[in-house]
């Protein structure tokens, strides 16, 4: 290994935040193509509706779900209830295609069908999920999981939102589905050129991948010196903490940390 294990340690972070920034800023561009659309509709004074919203959310989120071996498996953007004329809850939601254990891409591209009626025995209010109800609080974008995605997929997800703000309001958000088995293919390599046990977790310490196989896709890290090193982590701004056998390093800006065990 070249350099100290300090420098090792923040090269694998970053190579870890490198693999999912493109995700983030095709988030970030999406978010103000749409807050754009809201102002033509308000320069046109026209009130914003579903049926004029779908087709431009569809035109540009299908070319990301339609790229081979993607890391995107859904996208788009879902309203903040009343907003939408001719819809008040709404979901334009696209889904690529996958199918079998090894998540092979079928080359299609699918609407969800989302339950929108309140009336309804199926119907899931989504303000009270997190991929909502942070970027609501914070205004700021959020990644979410990894989770079982049993509105989509049924599959473990990450989900990337950031939120849609017009007329000094929050009018929704936009973002993305990865599919973690799609991302453990891309990241497993780099844990696996690690200095002992690697860990990828989120902000609440659950695990996106390891190149330990006894630490499952979204079980907890535990361990106390783990738990101190995270805290300290996000209770400061070094970019790195060491405590005991246990190293906590920010992946950049991407919300995940890489966790070493010796």
């Amino acid at each position: 290994m070249n350099g100290t294990v300090a420098e090792h340690d923040e090269r694998t972070a970053e190579r870890v935040a490198m693999t999912l920034a493109p995700v983030f800023e095709l988030v970030e561009g999406w978010r103000a193509e749409v807050v754009a659309r809201f102002e033509r509709f308000a320069l046109a004074g026209q009130a914003p509706s579903a049926s004029a919203l779908d087709p431009f959310m569809e035109g540009i989120a299908r070319p990301s779900l339609k790229e081979p071996g993607g890391l995107i498996t859904g996208a788009g953007f879902v309203a903040t209830p009343g907003v939408l004329a001719d819809a008040p809850w709404h979901l334009a939601w696209w889904l690529r295609e996958v199918h079998g254990l090894d998540r092979g891409d079928r080359g299609g591209v699918r609407r969800l069908e989302a339950v929108n009626d309140p009336d309804s025995d199926q119907f899931r209010d989504y303000r009270q999920l997190e991929w909502w109800r942070v970027p609501e609080r914070t205004g700021r974008r959020h990644i979410t999981g990894p989770y079982v995605d049993y509105l989509c997929t049924d599959d473990y997800t990450m989900t990337v939102t950031s939120p849609v703000s017009a007329g000094g309001r929050m009018v929704g958000v936009v973002g993305a589905d990865v599919h973690v088995s799609r991302l453990e293919r891309v990241l497993l390599p780099i844990l696996r050129e690690a200095d002992g046990v690697c860990s990828i977790v989120n902000g609440s310490k659950r695990v996106v991948a390891s190149n330990d196989s006894h630490r499952a896709t979204g079980s907890l890290l535990r361990g106390d010196e783990v738990q101190l090193a995270l805290t300290a982590l996000h209770e400061g701004d070094a970019p790195r903490v060491a405590v005991g056998g246990a190293r906590a390093v920010r992946c950049g800006d991407v919300s995940l940390f890489l966790v070493f065990q010796a």
